[in-house]
């Protein structure tokens, strides 16, 4: 299930379940509802809140 944007903050690393390709991003900025995510595989990208449901990404290996 997606992240509520009262727990996003800029640090936190993601993953866009709709656009798996992407990689992992990791959060730059919050701006009201523009989410600026700087994604391993295609670079910053700013997501709308209202449309896209980011998941936070757990390292397996820790």
């Amino acid at each position: 299930m997606g992240l509520s944007n009262n727990y996003l903050e800029p640090g936190l690393l993601v993953k866009n379940p709709t656009q798996s390709d992407w990689g992992i991003g990791q959060i730059q900025s919050i701006i009201e509802n523009r989410i600026t995510v700087n994604f391993e595989n295609i670079g910053k990208v700013v997501l709308n809140s209202n449309e896209v449901s980011l998941e936070e990404y757990f390292d397996q290996d820790i």
